[in-house]
């Protein structure tokens, strides 16, 4: 069953919209969807998607990916006011949401490339169960990067790793001798781990939650040695304080991306 399918059988049920259902009987209709405050599209090729499954035409007045104003009709929808009824929730749902997290990320991409051109800001696993394709594309609308989706698609040592192995270093070695077509960070807390991570050559080292000083200074040392290894910040970054990390960053993650945003609002409006 496609997302979308399982997503309308939570609202629909075995029964359906009972009380659209009781109410018509094949009127046909015409809805927009409105901003309610501007912001950063995205969700609504989400959204032809739902209304096409019940049976209802989209034209959408705006790309995703696009910025509008409020109070800008973003989409109109025709067909079955059964059909627009059943779909309104699900689509502002998916289309808020969304909104959300790219204008967000939007924001802070913007910020923090006036103080390094080159940043990228990534989005974390720190996603809605189910929803993390979704979420994760509206970082990327938002001009952010999705990271990792998930635990097969690179390698990322973490300090439970490296706790349950003994050493940075043996972790490293252990995944390198399995692992060849991936890319392989890990994460380090110190000077030391750090320099360890260079000396074996990774792709990406994470410098996880370090007061900003502490991490440039780590951050200077791992390029003395190796410019091309890319420097990730990461672990509690908030739009408050990540500007103190963008200067010497090459990337930085942060969970409130898609976790912490507040949601746009959006209406359907039958005319």
């Amino acid at each position: 069953m496609e997302d979308i399918d399982r997503f309308l059988q939570e609202d629909l049920g075995q029964e359906g919209d009972i009380t659209s259902d009781s109410l018509f009987i094949d009127e046909f209709g015409t809805a927009d969807i409105i901003s309610k405050e501007a912001c950063v599209i995205a969700g609504l090729e989400e959204t032809k998607k739902i209304f096409k499954k019940l049976g209802a035409e989209t034209i959408l007045k705006i790309n995703d990916g696009g910025f509008v104003k409020e109070e800008t009709i973003v989409a109109e929808i025709n067909g079955p006011i059964k059909s627009i009824l059943k779909g309104e929730r699900l689509a502002l749902n998916f289309v808020g949401r969304m909104s959300g997290i790219a204008t967000e990320t939007k924001k802070i991409v913007d910020k923090c490339k006036l103080k390094n051109p080159n940043i990228k800001i990534a989005a974390t696993r720190k996603t809605t169960p189910g929803f993390r394709k979704y979420e994760k594309k509206a970082v990327l609308l938002g001009g952010g990067e999705e990271h990792r989706f998930g635990l097969f698609d690179a390698v990322m040592i973490k300090d439970n790793h490296i706790k349950s192995i003994g050493s940075v270093e043996e972790s490293i070695k252990r995944v390198k001798e399995k692992i060849h077509n991936k890319t392989i960070e890990v994460e380090v807390e110190n000077l030391d781990d750090a320099l360890i991570a260079v000396k074996m050559k990774v792709d990406v080292i994470m410098l996880d939650n370090l007061k900003p000083l502490q991490a440039k200074l780590i951050a200077e040392k791992i390029r003395e040695i190796n410019k091309s290894i890319v420097i990730e910040i990461s672990g509690g970054i908030t739009p408050q304080n990540i500007l103190d990390y963008a200067s010497f960053a090459d990337r930085i993650s942060l969970g409130y991306l898609t976790h912490s945003i507040k949601n746009k609002n959006f209406s359907l409006e039958i005319g």
